[in-house]
């Protein structure tokens, strides 16, 4: 994807999206050369250049500065929010740290709470414990606009980047890039932005503000254990529970509105306590995930059936893997060996059925 479709798939993300056109955000992952916005790594440098220069004082007057403009930039990089909205906070009044969350209610955009890392979380207490930082904390982001540019402007070309790529803006979207590349639901995303999102009801299940809550959560603590792509997640709400006389079939509709199927013993339905309304995961492993080219809807045994396309190969002597992106951005990854990838002759770009069968998936209460 060329720099110019990169830019008009991300603002995109501010507007409500039929079904039928939502496959085309799932493309959103990798930054081309010559992009107006970071790749994971180049913000994680972005971060370590800003927390070498924040303690590269010998003055406490000025470290104490710098840590706020470090603390400006953290906010920003974890949340997506815009640049206002941070300055705009009461650390007081915004930032619920027992729920490891920050309120944004004092900007443009509808009051909404993002959930941040815990240790982003305990790092901000910590600052806050500070005497000096203690005698300003109502006006603790009350910082001149043009400042913090300037001061980003100067780490991104710390870095090597063009200044433009440490901008607030530019590291906001480069945050929405990195939310999808590790799985989190476009609907969630565009939350986390504070953009208007499409009505989160898939069926006859709804999700609750504190429902998507969760979810943010879910994903963060999963971006934070770096989780091997070798397993597919998958996380939403229980909608249905039919049980037999030795398994019971739950149903769990995700936040994109898919549907999975997972079929597991009533001994387990019992002592997960599951019931319709519970928020779950399911996870199956790559190998377990059936490949079939092509658009028209495969007629098999496999309860789960996902179109996408494949986003990325990664081939190996024996064995190769599929990752395929299906219309929420949620990638699956899916396992076969040499000589099936030879068959099949999938390449990049290509549209493609991921499947699996019910007794694939395993439930997790999270």
């Amino acid at each position: 994807m060329d720099s110019k479709k990169y830019d008009m798939e991300l603002k995109r993300l501010d507007d409500p999206m039929p079904t039928q056109e939502r496959s085309s955000h799932g493309r959103i992952v990798t930054v081309p050369q010559g992009s107006r916005y970071l790749d994971p790594v180049q913000l994680n440098r972005l971060e370590q250049v800003f927390r070498e220069w924040a303690e590269d004082t010998p003055r406490s007057d000025v470290r104490l500065s710098r840590k706020r403009i470090l603390l400006i930039f953290l906010l920003i990089r974890y949340t997506g929010a815009k640049l206002n909205e941070v300055l705009a906070l009461n650390p007081l009044q915004d930032i619920n740290f027992s729920r490891q969350s920050v309120v944004f209610a004092k900007s443009d955009t509808i009051p909404r709470e993002v959930q941040i890392p815990e240790t982003l979380s305990q790092e901000i207490q910590a600052a806050l414990d500070d005497a000096a930082f203690q005698k300003s904390w109502d006006g603790l982001f009350n910082v001149d606009p043009g400042h913090v540019r300037r001061k980003f402007y100067e780490r991104a070309e710390a870095c090597g980047f063009p200044k433009e790529l440490g901008g607030p803006d530019a590291i906001r979207k480069s945050r929405a890039v990195e939310l999808m590349q590790n799985n989190m639901p476009l609907p969630v995303v565009q939350r986390i932005l504070g953009h208007s999102t499409p009505n989160l009801t898939a069926a006859f299940v709804s999700f609750s503000d504190d429902d998507i809550r969760k979810a943010e959560k879910f994903f963060l603590e999963k971006e934070s254990r770096r989780k091997t792509s070798a397993r597919n997640t998958f996380f939403g709400k229980i909608s249905d529970i039919q049980k037999g006389d030795v398994q019971a079939k739950v149903g769990l509709v995700t936040i994109g509105g898919d549907q999975v199927t997972a079929l597991i013993t009533i001994d387990s339905l019992t002592r997960l306590g599951l019931r319709p309304g519970m928020l779950i995961s399911a996870e199956v492993k790559a190998p377990w995930v059936v490949l079939q080219k092509g658009t028209e809807e495969p007629n098999c045994t496999a309860e789960n059936k996902f179109q996408g396309m494949i986003a990325r190969i990664n081939k190996g002597q024996v064995a190769t893997e599929y990752v395929v992106r299906i219309a929420d951005g949620t990638e699956l990854c899916s396992l076969v060996t040499s000589e099936s990838s030879r068959r099949l002759d999938l390449k990049e770009n290509d549209p493609v059925w991921a499947m699996f069968n019910s007794f694939s998936a395993v439930l997790h209460l999270d």
